[in-house]
């Protein structure tokens, strides 16, 4: 669908991806069962290979970023957003086969800005290249994921060494994967959002060890579609694996992230269209009564207009937000990030949910790929932030507008506390 932010360089390519998709992997769904995914990994990098041949590899790579055997076609987020939706059509396949797939496409954007050029050739060429595949590891589950500020995992440095321990979970796409980007404090003395450090451990290194993928709804996947809990004890990786600088984990955290959303948004977008896709399918053809089919009945007509509402909505919201992270930069577009992301997850799974409905008990069968898409995407009002953290930001940022700074009524409140309790101590003494 063209949209106003669908340019001349991109509308091109999203013919030419779209038919790609269409033509080479939906076709794989059939009969596919997605807690078999390995079995597809030589015939999906045989589709690599053509999608490299076909000029269409690494289309969210700018030119600099120097890619081998791809033309880095340079978009912009708002572009590639477009693209991602497209992709997410195939909602097993398409984002690896193009080589954008969480989370190596925010591994990539994070070490092209921050990384040394030794880390670079070491690690961010194979990994644009599809060599190799990457994973981030930041949740621990002894903390709620909601406060990154607060982590176990020391990273403590010894000669030109880190020594890395601690436990981390929800390590999307660990199983398989040649480097984990890990998030550990550094400096534990510092302020709560100068403490943690990024450093880039291969998976290779000694101490580092996969427990086990996790089950998500009963099913713990593999390769890039898993998540995994991961131990790190006494890991030794050179000083030199460190992104950017001590104390730097929260801000590289905040610029992975903002992007990140609009990708996990768009590619909402995209699945949420082959929701309504399957929904409308059904509904055109299920006979309910004799010569009665099921899109005939009123209330499936409304779950059908309330959903192409809600996705066109989302996807206008989206690349708005993608669009002014392009031109003014995510630190002046926090307040959209926070909105999109709790917006698109439900709206995606009210479309998702109506879908299912619609198929009856087919939908809660893997016969289709619905009942697999809420597995993994019920997360989605999770992932990168709970709803009620974001909606809790955006709120207060707007109150600020109104002469209502909570952060600041907060702060003082702290410092009063600190106040009384000095003096509590004082007169004991």
């Amino acid at each position: 669908m063209d949209t106003i932010f669908t340019t001349e360089r991109v509308r091109p390519l999203l013919a030419q991806v779209r038919d790609f998709v269409e033509t080479e992997l939906i076709p794989l769904e059939n009969g596919f069962s997605h807690t078999k995914l390995g079995d597809l990994i030589p015939m999906l990098d045989q589709k690599r290979q053509q999608v490299k041949a076909a000029g269409l590899w690494g289309l969210h790579l700018a030119k600099e970023h120097g890619l081998d055997d791809g033309p880095g076609h340079g978009l912009t987020l708002c572009e590639f957003g477009q693209i991602s939706e497209v992709l997410a059509y195939a909602p097993f396949f398409g984002h690896y086969v193009f080589g954008c797939q969480a989370p190596d496409i925010g591994n990539t954007e994070l070490l092209h800005k921050f990384a040394s050029d030794e880390l670079k050739e070491r690690y961010l060429k194979p990994l644009m290249a599809g060599a190799i595949r990457s994973c981030f590891s930041m949740t621990e589950p002894e903390f709620a994921g909601s406060n990154p500020t607060r982590m176990a995992t020391r990273a403590v440095r010894v000669g030109d060494q880190y020594v890395i321990n601690g436990r981390k979970w929800f390590t999307s796409s660990a199983d398989g994967a040649a480097f984990a980007v890990v998030m550990a404090v550094t400096n534990p003395d510092a302020a709560p959002h100068q403490r943690a450090s990024m450093i880039i451990v291969p998976t290779d290194t000694p101490g580092f060890a996969i427990e086990r993928n996790i089950p998500v709804f009963g099913e713990a996947g593999e390769g890039w579609f898993s998540h995994s809990e991961v131990t790190y004890t006494d890991c030794r990786v050179p000083v030199s694996n460190l992104i950017g600088g001590e104390g730097m984990g929260f801000r590289l955290a905040q610029e992975r992230l903002g992007p990140g959303r609009v990708h996990h948004c768009m590619r909402w977008v995209g699945n949420a269209e082959k929701a309504l896709d399957l929904l409308c399918k059904r509904a055109a053809t299920r006979e309910i009564e004799d010569g009665v089919m099921l899109g005939e009945k009123q209330f499936i007509q409304d779950f059908i207009s309330e959903s192409r509402a809600e996705i066109d909505a989302c996807r206008l919201y989206v690349l708005n937000t993608a669009y002014m992270i392009d031109t003014v930069g995510v630190n002046n577009v926090r307040d959209a990030v926070s909105g999109i992301k709790f917006y698109v997850a439900n709206a995606f799974l009210r479309v998702l949910d109506r879908a299912i409905q619609v198929h009856g008990a087919l939908g809660v069968t893997d016969d289709t790929v619905l009942s697999a898409m809420y597995r993994h995407e019920r997360g989605a009002r999770i992932w990168d932030g709970a709803d009620e953290v974001h909606k809790q930001n955006l709120a207060i940022s707007i109150l600020k507008t109104y002469g209502l700074d909570i952060k600041q009524k907060a702060r003082e409140l702290q410092q009063f506390r600190q106040m009384m309790a000095a003096e509590r101590i004082q007169a004991d003494v």
